[in-house]
């Protein structure tokens, strides 16, 4: 395959970061995909847990590591906010329209992808508790049944979040662009700035030297015909 084959399945440079990123279509695609199908467990699971789940009376079910207990949180972990369960969907709601914003404005990775699929899709699974679940919409409480020792009772769309924004962070320590072609610009930008500078600097060096040469060759001259008056008149 020739230069201009290679270039032409590429979204970018031969080489560059910007061939390796996905389209605007494949992030927000794979983000959906991966938020309607964890909100789908979601309900799945939290309905298993309603039909089978005696209320507040925790199953063992990993020995004392995880036990079932089902419970209905109509605040955000360990029930702080229940007075103000509006606000709390409020503020679910705006994660989900920030993550859409972010992911349309700045995402080309696919680990960012996975990262905002999974916040989305727990996101949307309780925003379904908060407004179609008793005892109405935006009042609705989240049907939580994980409980671990020392920690609040969750649900598979508290995982989901929790584990996106681990992710996040985690993408963010080690230096994983949202946007590989952003860097790369932001890069070239840069060498383009250093090599302007360097040719500044060489350029007056070059006529600082030329300064010097001149500055000397004068000053011989005048030596000279210090030296040798009667050739001069």
């Amino acid at each position: 395959m020739n230069h201009a084959d290679q270039s032409s399945t590429s979204a970018g440079p031969l080489g560059s970061g910007a061939r390796r990123r996905p389209s605007r279509g494949v992030v927000l695609g794979g983000i959906a995909a991966v938020g309607v199908l964890l909100a789908v467990v979601d309900q799945l699971t939290k309905n298993w847990a309603v039909a089978n789940l005696p209320e507040l009376d925790p199953q063992p079910f990993l020995g004392e590591i995880l036990h079932l207990t089902l419970l209905y949180n109509s605040g955000a972990a360990w029930g702080m906010g229940s007075e103000i369960t509006p606000v709390v969907t409020g503020l679910q709601i705006a994660i989900v329209i920030g993550v859409l914003v972010f992911a349309v404005r700045s995402v080309r990775s696919l680990w960012y992808t996975l990262a905002l699929g999974l916040i989305l899709g727990g996101a949307l699974g309780n925003i379904h508790d908060r407004l179609l679940r008793p005892p109405g919409p935006f009042h609705g409480a989240v049907v939580d049944f994980l409980e671990l020792p020392h920690w609040p009772v969750f649900n598979v769309a508290d995982m989901a979040v929790v584990a996106g924004a681990i992710l996040v962070v985690l993408l963010g320590v080690i230096g994983v662009p949202a946007d590989p072609a952003e860097v790369e610009a932001e890069e070239r930008a840069r060498a383009e700035a250093d090599d302007t500078a360097g040719a500044d600097d060489a350029a007056g060096a070059d006529d600082a030297a030329r300064a010097d040469d001149t500055a000397g060759a004068g000053g011989a001259a005048r030596a000279d015909d210090v030296e040798h008056p009667e050739e001069t008149r």
